[in-house]
């Protein structure tokens, strides 16, 4: 396997990601963003990139706050991702940025695109599939957080999106799941969502273990919502 760090940019301000393809891979490969959690770019999101590779894809895992700039304990990464949650329409045009350097990838389709994310990375890629921009086929988001943007109107969606929730996810509890259900469906969105009982936030790290707060980490939900992102990503490419 093949892996690089590579910098790029957003306006002014330098990034860095993380890029994992077969060592013999041809030309025209899909590329599979991987959006971090809350703490930033991480070994974590590393992995998941390698396993795209190994799946057969570009895996590129991004950078949404900037080179070096990573958290490791609740405050820093709070202090880290609220100035994006705040400001979607920058969390939006940072994930385009992104978008832009997966299409310049070696060996990359920049037609074939799609981005996974967990926890704060599942809502930068709802974002990135709200955005519609041209060549993302699909997004899916781990237990994500669910709540739109309010940045204006939202266009329908040509961008295919799968979310895997807890149900006893605290971040998006029941009625947020409604809300976000009844928005994908104005926008004419092809959505699907797959909840997982007694399930909390974080199930697929293992490193989650935390259950008075919510979070807990759980093998079968890990399992299941892997293999559920395998079958969506191979539907989104075959089209």
């Amino acid at each position: 396997m093949h892996t690089a760090t590579i910098s790029y940019a957003h306006d002014d301000l330098e990034l860095e990601g993380y890029v994992a393809h077969r060592s013999d891979a041809p030309d025209g490969l899909p590329v599979v963003l991987v959006a971090h959690a809350w703490g930033g770019l991480d070994a974590f999101a590393q992995g998941k990139a390698e396993a795209l590779a190994a799946l057969g894809y570009i895996g590129f895992a991004i950078d949404m706050y900037g080179k070096g700039r990573r958290g490791g304990t609740p405050e820093a990464n709070r202090a880290l991702m609220t100035p994006l949650v705040d400001d979607r329409r920058l969390l939006r045009d940072r994930i385009g940025a992104a978008v832009n350097e997966a299409k310049r990838l070696p060996c990359a389709d920049p037609h074939r695109i799609a981005a996974i994310g967990f926890c704060f990375g599942g809502l930068c890629v709802l974002d990135l599939a709200r955005a519609g921009l041209h060549g993302v086929r699909g997004v899916a988001a781990f237990h994500g957080l669910l709540s739109p943007p309010s940045i204006g109107p939202q266009a329908e969606m040509a961008t295919k999106v799968l979310a895997l929730h807890g149900f006893d996810d605290p971040m998006a509890p029941p009625e947020a799941v409604l809300a976000f259900a009844k928005e994908m469906t104005q926008a004419k969105a092809d959505w699907q969502m797959h909840m997982y009982g007694g399930t909390m936030h974080a199930f697929t790290n293992p490193a989650a273990s935390a259950p008075a707060n919510g979070l807990q980490y759980d093998a079968v939900a890990d399992r299941r919502s892997w293999a559920a992102m395998r079958s969506f990503l191979e539907e989104c490419f075959r089209e």
